[in-house]
């Protein structure tokens, strides 16, 4: 890939106790990640929600594994809200399943090495094929059943992805992501959490009326009630929103 310097980071928001960077679109955190002149971005990206901001401003040792990723992007419309209205300018919201078809899409272009972790065995077997087919150059696959991290580490230090993503749900995925990133620092790591089973089809994802009206927690909430519980904690950041606490 050509030599070139990385773009600067755009400017943080503090939603909570939480920095979340203010990328006007996905197409620009991709640029930002994926350079198209100029090395992979070496770090890790999270997405962040509301219920992570609830959640972190709860637990310290949350908001640790939060604040040790390099780009914290803004996933859940409620943040999207609050930043624009903090920043007086447009701001779109970056799904995270959708960031990384797109990511795996550019790495294809590229020719970046790509190498994922997690899920069960039969979806990361799918996940594999389905971007083989893609064109993508994929370095490794380890299911989310694996017992040996060593072998793993010695895994991502002999084929050298410059991105790896790992679905294992969070913060399981970040807890694993902070060790890998010691053993193998030069790479993009993403955790993606249940991305690998909508991509393959295993998992439907919301209509795409329902994502373009940002409802998408509706239609999960329709399809999962026991939910419900969770849902009603965001009350209490619709509550912060209304107040200008977020």
């Amino acid at each position: 890939m050509p030599d070139a310097t990385q773009t600067d980071m755009p400017e943080q928001v503090k939603i909570g106790v939480i920095n979340v960077a203010a990328f006007n679109n996905m197409a620009a955190l991709l640029g930002y990640i994926v350079p198209a002149e100029g090395p992979v971005f070496a770090g890790s990206a999270v997405a962040i929600n509301p219920e992570k901001v609830l959640s972190a401003s709860r637990n310290p040792q949350l908001r640790e594994v939060i604040e040790a990723a390099d780009i914290r992007y803004a996933d859940g419309i409620g943040v999207v809200k609050a930043m624009r209205r903090r920043l007086g300018r447009h701001v779109e919201r970056i799904p995270g399943c959708e960031l990384w078809q797109e990511l795996m899409l550019r790495a294809a272009h590229y020719q970046v090495p790509v190498f994922i972790i997690g899920a069960k065995p039969e979806v990361l077997a799918q996940t594999r094929d389905k971007l083989i087919a893609a064109g993508t150059r994929l370095a490794g696959a380890v299911d989310g059943y694996f017992s040996d991290e060593a072998a793993l580490i010695d895994q991502l230090k002999h084929t050298k992805p410059r991105i790896v993503s790992v679905a294992m749900g969070s913060p399981r995925q970040e807890l694993l992501i902070q060790r890998l990133r010691q053993a193998h620092p030069d790479c993009f790591y993403m955790g993606v959490g249940g991305t690998y089973d909508v991509y393959t089809g295993n998992v439907k994802r919301a209509p795409a009326l329902w994502c373009k009206l940002n409802l998408e927690w509706a239609y999960r909430l329709v399809l999962q009630p026991s939910r419900i519980g969770r849902q009603l904690g965001l009350l209490r950041y619709l509550w912060w929103y209304w107040t200008g606490k977020v």
